[in-house]
């Protein structure tokens, strides 16, 4: 198509202010209008499914807070629909729209982004190189080097397009990045304050031994992020409380970066008391993380256990988060994380646990 337009353009340089649809007959424009919005719609649910994809993998590789996926197809897992970013797609798309107005004052912004993703992609594949096929450094670096003379040559072209519009996908790319950067970030810091305010689990089983508590029928799930520390909710439950059912499982979901975890692999049970039990489940980044389902799965191989499902209980820890200037990360960024985890979705939904059976226990804490 363009050496068509090339041609056109040199047989009548008159139309090079509308190439691609002078290239047909007057009486066809409207149906060659037809073919390019079409066109434009396939290319755009291509874009959309792939920013979908890349967000449910952020969010189980701890990249980005929970947001609510919906998987659209009982047999492919990895056909998913996340309402608030289809939201800000069409949001972005207005303003690029009603701020570029036409699609020739896009070309800056086009060019950047193209040439931008080129580099990155190359950068990108020398690391899988490197850490996953194994090659050699000279090898790797001298193939890296090849696509990289030429990804910075037109890299460096665009750079007079920045000022016309090329600075929006930059924009664009730094927010993402700021918004994953500090979640992980964040999620680090907010580890170590919990784990400044619970003992090691170790000392509180032996607690346990020593004092032994009230003991009330049930089964009690408490959700850690940490499988050697003492989940804040148990601790809570049990200052306040003074009670503890009588079977406890400490239940760690894991995602792993591999895109489907085997079967074998996806339940790791541990036993730290009679009563007391680890719990470790794995998943893929495009996995579902249905923790009951995986607790029927224990239920059936473990039937020692005398795990109820269906009147089991689920604590789980809230932490009401205090920005501060001299701890962690910068105030602004403390303040951002905070504000990340008060809109995330709920962790009742996201790994799929009955809300009716959910007890929550919150917990300040200075980042």
């Amino acid at each position: 198509m363009h050496a068509r337009q090339g041609a056109l353009l040199l047989a009548d340089p008159a139309a090079l202010h509308n190439p691609f649809f002078r290239l047909a007959p007057r009486w066809s424009l409207y149906p060659l209008v037809g073919l390019a919005t079409a066109a434009t719609i396939i290319a755009s649910q291509a874009v959309i499914s792939g920013v979908f994809s890349l967000t449910s993998q952020a969010v189980n590789l701890g990249y980005a807070p929970r947001l609510r996926i919906e998987h659209t197809s009982e047999h492919e897992i990895g056909q998913v629909y996340v309402g608030s970013i289809n939201w800000a797609l069409m949001l972005g798309t207005c303003l690029l729209v009603l701020g570029f107005e036409t699609s020739s004052r896009l070309a800056g912004a086009y060019g950047v982004a193209v040439s931008t993703t080129m580099v990155i992609t190359t950068l990108l594949a020398f690391v899988v190189t490197r850490r996953l096929w194994h090659w050699s450094l000279w090898r790797a670096g001298l193939v890296t080097l090849g696509f990289l003379v030429i990804d910075l040559a037109f890299a460096s072209m665009n750079l007079a397009k920045i000022n016309d519009g090329g600075w929006v996908p930059l924009l664009i790319g730094g927010t993402v990045y700021l918004i994953f950067s500090t979640w992980r970030r964040g999620r680090e810091v907010l580890r170590v304050r919990l784990r400044r305010t619970t003992p090691p689990l170790e000392r509180f089983l032996r607690s346990l031994d020593e004092h032994p508590p009230v003991r009330v029928p049930g089964t009690a799930l408490y959700l850690t992020g940490n499988p050697n520390g003492t989940p804040p909710a148990l601790a809570h439950n049990l200052r306040h409380n003074h009670v503890l059912h009588e079977r406890v499982l400490l239940v760690t979901v894991r995602f792993v970066n591999v895109p489907f975890v085997a079967e074998s692999d996806r339940l790791h049970l541990t036993e730290l008391r009679p009563t007391i039990h680890r719990v470790e489940m794995h998943f893929g980044f495009r996995e579902e993380p249905d923790v009951p389902r995986l607790l029927e799965r224990l239920r059936s191989a473990h039937p020692e256990l005398g795990i109820d499902v269906e009147q089991a209980s689920y604590f789980l820890g809230r932490e009401h988060l205090i920005p501060s200037a001299d701890r962690g990360m910068p105030r602004w960024r403390d303040a951002l994380f905070a504000f990340l985890s008060r809109n995330a979705s709920e962790a009742t939904a996201y790994f799929h646990i009955p809300p009716d059976r959910v007890v929550e226990l919150g917990v300040r804490l200075v980042l």
